[in-house]
């Protein structure tokens, strides 16, 4: 994807280790950070410098590699995955990327683990971006009916967080197909949910959608219901953090909300879900996946641009206010129209994920 015209990923490797967009900074800064040991990785996944859960799994992934850099020991191994796992608990791709790297080097010699490791994380990465560009030629299908339905008017999708190339290595989850189709030239348009606390639609996804030349609005988190009743969403898309074995999807708090109105409005109502995101040990989202509470002060402070050109961070409530803050909400698979998947559009529910990816 591109970024004032040039094209970009979300992290590459450096000689001592790997580079990223320091996305705390962005909209209003465009800057990078190397990244070339355990404890900046496991900082950049808790302070969110990175995120998104298919992100996450890759810098977990070299952030072990960096781990057994510095000691190869299987004492090392084991203190470097339990670091790198409490950083966020919710989305399984952490858990997936590190079991799968530990799979890779735990046979070997110390001397040999670095190099596997290192190797194993880039490929993981490719991997991600051969993922989601699939995932998105799949969905650019759904916005083709949507067209068609429209008589050729323009597909206007409503988005829920970030779920773009920046929560990925390139291409995105939800936005894959909004890309696919932008680039087909096809008309569409996006309505951005701002995403409160942390506001990733207003501050990642509206930017991303804007560097690449996609037509968009930022809406509130509570619009999107009065949108699909006056018939302005023919199609939502959003992204998954973690999907049970029988559909139902863990993506950020409000997805639930959305997924709500788009059935009252029959308004098909998409998860775009690749199969690292699918946790296969777990079929009730309600009562299984841990759903991460963040700091009060993301509810309670927001931060922007001022008028003098400098970030700065103000308070919204009352001082001594309390705030809860849950990340994430689960919708049950009942809800959800169908899950975009690398190898197709299936339904969310256990017998069509268990023949889509059979172990």
């Amino acid at each position: 994807m591109k970024i004032a015209g040039r094209p970009h990923t979300t992290i590459w490797p450096t000689p001592a280790g790997v580079e990223i967009i320091d996305q705390t900074r962005l909209p209003h800064r465009f800057e990078t950070v190397e990244i070339a040991d355990l404890e900046a990785a496991a900082r950049a996944i808790s302070h969110m410098q990175v995120r998104g859960a298919p992100l996450i799994g890759v810098m977990a992934a070299y952030g072990l590699a960096f781990g057994l850099s510095a000691d190869p020991s299987d004492a090392g191994f084991a203190a470097a995955k339990t670091r790198l796992r409490a950083t966020r608990p919710t989305a399984v791709n952490l858990r997936w990327a590190l079991e799968r790297v530990g799979a890779r080097v735990a046979p070997l010699p110390a001397r040999e683990r670095f190099a596997a490791a290192r190797a194993e994380a880039a490929l993981i990465a490719q991997e991600d971006v051969a993922l989601c560009e699939a995932i998105g030629e799949h969905g650019l299908a759904l916005v083709r009916e949507a067209a068609t339905r429209k008589g050729g008017g323009r597909v206007n999708v409503l988005t829920h967080c970030n779920a773009g190339w920046l929560a990925t290595v390139d291409w995105g989850t939800a936005t894959a197909p909004i890309y696919k189709a932008h680039d087909a030239g096809i008309d569409v348009h996006v309505y951005v949910d701002e995403t409160r606390p942390r506001n990733q639609g207003a501050s990642l996804t509206a930017f991303e959608l804007g560097e690449h030349g996609v037509p968009h609005t930022l809406v509130v988190d509570n619009a999107g219901g009065h949108l699909m009743q006056h018939g302005e969403i023919d199609l939502v898309l959003v992204g998954t953090d973690r999907t049970t074995a029988s559909g139902d999807v863990c993506n950020k708090i409000g997805t639930y909300l959305k997924a709500l109105a788009a059935f009252d409005n029959d308004v098909p109502f998409y998860v775009c879900a690749p199969s690292p995101s699918i946790d296969f040990s777990m079929s009730d989202g309600i009562a299984q996946i841990p759903i991460e509470l963040r700091a009060e002060e993301e509810v309670t402070h927001i931060c922007g641009l001022g008028d003098d050109g400098e970030i700065a961070r103000v308070r919204l409530s009352p001082k001594g206010t309390k705030a809860l803050n849950p990340a994430f909400d689960v919708t049950p698979a009942r809800l959800v129209t169908g899950l975009v998947t690398e190898r197709g559009v299936i339904a969310a529910n256990a017998r069509a994920i268990a023949a889509t990816f059979r172990r």
